[in-house]
Formats: structure tokens, sequence, C-alpha cells
């Protein structure tokens, strides 16, 4: 399918209702972190749909749809980069072009679940076995968006059982003043919890006094109650 039909399909697919639902639901009111933010009105399943459809884009066709003013077609663009990048295993020259792309375009992966749905999966896989000097050029950034794919792509290091960046850049996000960063770092901490809960009460015995309280309790959510509640009164 070509791009002008794709996008065809895109919109008669869309529901007016939907996209109300997502402006509300990804705060785009004057002030908020989505300001001005544009929807179609399709829902996640239905753009997940579209993946198989998106073989013949080239990449020039991707970029625009990950420079379109809709989300959804934003969101397109980078479940398709994954897609290729996850495809492209045995072929490090094209992982990296994907990385280098997503790197070079981070002004248009701009709200959380664009960031989510990609970050761990491309640049935290690419960084894997590699140097991660990219992490703290993100995450010395005045962006938002720039700051939670630093922390997200930490993800994959903690699937793999290594937790130092996520610990790291958790300690460095601390206060930071935005709910939206508390809420990554909280969740990543949580991933390590998961995994291994030594490094996670080692984390909080050092720094819970001092964390955003949504922070805390992100990181916390999966410990036993009595032990949640010890370290919430060291917070209060």
């Amino acid at each position: 399918m070509n791009l002008p039909a794709l996008r065809q399909k895109l919109r008669k697919a869309a529901a007016p209702s939907q996209a109300v639902i997502a402006r509300r639901f990804f705060k785009t009111g004057p002030g908020e972190y989505g300001e001005g933010e544009c929807f179609l009105g399709l829902k996640v399943p239905q753009i997940r749909a579209e993946l198989p459809q998106t073989d013949e884009l080239s990449e020039a066709d991707v970029l625009d749809l990950l420079h379109s003013k809709w989300h959804e077609e934003r969101l397109l663009a980078l479940l398709v980069l994954v897609r290729r990048f996850d495809r492209a295993k045995k072929d490090a020259a094209t992982q990296q072009q994907i990385v280098t792309l997503y790197l070079a375009n981070t002004p248009w992966i701009n709200n959380w679940d664009l960031v989510d749905s990609s970050a761990p999966q491309i640049l935290g896989a690419w960084l894997l076995q590699r140097d991660r000097s990219p992490l703290n050029t993100l995450a010395a950034s005045t962006n938002l968006w720039e700051q939670r794919i630093a922390i997200l792509a930490t993800q994959a290091f903690t699937r793999a059982g290594d937790f130092a960046d996520t610990l790291r850049l958790s300690a460095l996000f601390l206060s930071h003043p935005h709910d939206l960063m508390h809420k990554a770092c909280g969740w990543m901490l949580r991933e390590v919890g998961k995994r291994d809960v030594k490094p996670l009460l080692s984390f909080l015995d050092t720094h819970a006094p001092k964390m955003p309280r949504t922070l805390l309790r992100y990181a916390l959510e999966k410990l036993p109650k009595e032990i949640r509640k010890s370290y919430l009164a060291m917070k209060a």
C-alpha cells in the first residue's frame, strides 16, 4: 500500500468521538504537556493493524508520517521503525541507520506514548551491547521527551539483567519538575525490582526521603504492603 492510500484508510477508520477522548486523555489544553496535539480519532489496535501494509513504504514515506501533525500518524511511523529495526536483527548497518534517523527526529517523538512505544525497542535495544553515551546527551537535554527517551531506553537493559543505567538516571532525575518523568522513573525502578529486589531496596534506602511522592509510589507498587508503608513513612 502506498502512502496516500494508507492515509486515506486511516481517515476512513477515524472517529471524531475518539479524537475528543484522546485530546482529553493526552492533556492538549493550554499550558498542558500535549498542548495543541491533533488527533484523527484512532485507537492503538487500529493503528497497529496497519503495520503489515507498511512494508512498501520508503524511508521518506515513513519520515513524512513521522513529521505529520496527526498524533496517530507519528505513532504509526514509530511502530514501522520498531518493526523494521526488529526485522534487521542480523543487519547492523540497517539498525544503525534506523537509530540515527530516530535520534535525528526526536522533535516529533513528543508525547509519552510515542516515547514508550519506541525508545526501549529501538534505542535501548541498539545500546544494549554498545557505548551508552547517547543516553547522557538525551538526559542532559532541556526537552522533557528526550529525557523520557533516555530513561525509557534503559528498559531494554533491565530486561537483560543490567540495572546500572536505570538506577543512575533515576537518581539524576529525582529533582525533575515534571510528573511524567516521576512516573517514568518510578516505572523503570519497579521493573528493576521485579527482576531483582535488592538493587531497588538499596536505591530506596538511599533516596526514598527525597523522592517525589509519585515516583516513590510507582517504584513501590509491586513490593509487599509492609515494605511500601515503611518507605512511605520515610517520605512523610
